[in-house]
C-alpha cells in the first residue's frame, strides 16, 4: 500500500516502527480494553496499530485522524471490516470543532485518544471537544507521556508540546466536567531508553531495532510494570466518565 506522508514523515515512520511491535500493542490495548463499551471512537488512529484490536473486540467502532492520508490508509486497511462504522477526519484542536462536527456530538459511548493530547497546544480545548462527542455516562480514555524532566529531542521531533503528570492530566479532565474513574502509569521500563536515546544521545527518531528488542522483552516488562505502575511510568492512562450531559 503506497502512502503519501509528506505532511508527517517522522510520525509515519514512528507508526510504522510500532506496527512491528505486536506484543507491545497488545499490552497497551489490554490496559484500556476493559473500559471500552458501546459505540467506540478512536481519535488519532494513525495507521491502525490499536484499531486492529478494537475492531476485533468491539462491535461498533469508528476511527479517525486529523490527516486525510491516514484516513485513507484506515479506509483501505479496514474498510471491509463489519465492525467499522466510519472513518472521520477530526482535529480536536479546532476552536469550531463542535460546529464542524455537530452530527457527531453525544454520539459515542467511548472516546479513545492515545498519544494525541500532547500534540495539541490548547489541550483543554482538545479535552472539551472530545467530551462533546460522548454520550451521558460515556468513557473517555486518554494516554499521554509523563515526566517533563524527560522532555527531549524525541519529543520535539514528534511534535509534543509537553509531558504530563498524573495529577495534571486528571485536573485537565476534571476541568472539562469529567469524573476520573481510573488512572495509572504505564510502561516504566521505557523511561531509561527514552532518556538515553533522546537526552544523552540526542536521537530524533525511535529506531526499529530498539523497538524490536523491546517488543521481545514485553513479557518481562509487563511483570515489572505490575509492581511499579502505581508509582511511575513513561505514560499515564486515565479514564474519565461523562456523568453530566
Amino acid at each position: 500500500m503506497e502512502i503519501k506522508t509528506q505532511s508527517d514523515p517522522l510520525g509515519f515512520e514512528t507508526l510504522e516502527t510500532f506496527s512491528q511491535a505486536p506484543a507491545f500493542n497488545r499490552w497497551l490495548y489490554g490496559k484500556i480494553s476493559e473500559f471500552a463499551k458501546g459505540q467506540v471512537l478512536e481519535i488519532g488512529s494513525g495507521i491502525g496499530n490499536i484499531s486492529t484490536f478494537l475492531l476485533r473486540d468491539q462491535p461498533v467502532v469508528s476511527l479517525s485522524d486529523l490527516r486525510p492520508e491516514y484516513c485513507q490508509v484506515l479506509e483501505k486497511k479496514f474498510g471491509q471490516d463489519p465492525h467499522l462504522q466510519a472513518v472521520y477526519e477530526l482535529d480536536l484542536s479546532l476552536p469550531d470543532f463542535q460546529t464542524k462536527n455537530s452530527g457527531l456530538l453525544k454520539k459515542f459511548d467511548t472516546v479513545i485518544a492515545l498519544n494525541v493530547v500532547e500534540h495539541i497546544k490548547e489541550d483543554a480545548t482538545a479535552i472539551r471537544n472530545a467530551k462533546a462527542l460522548l454520550k451521558k455516562n460515556g468513557n473517555m480514555i486518554i494516554l499521554v507521556p509523563t515526566g517533563q524532566w524527560l522532555y527531549n529531542p524525541l519529543d520535539q521531533e514528534l511534535g509534543h508540546y509537553k509531558r504530563y503528570t498524573k495529577r495534571g492530566l486528571n485536573n485537565l479532565l476534571r476541568s472539562a466536567g469529567l469524573v476520573v474513574i481510573n488512572s495509572r502509569y504505564f510502561n516504566a521500563t521505557a523511561i531509561f531508553g527514552w532518556w538515553l536515546s533522546g537526552t544523552i544521545l540526542k536521537e530524533k527518531i525511535i529506531s526499529p531495532g530498539k523497538i524490536n528488542f523491546y517488543n521481545r522483552l514485553v513479557p518481562l516488562f509487563r511483570i515489572i510494570d505490575w509492581f511499579v505502575s502505581p508509582f511511575i511510568g513513561i505514560s499515564v492512562i486515565s479514564v474519565a466518565t461523562n456523568h453530566l450531559d
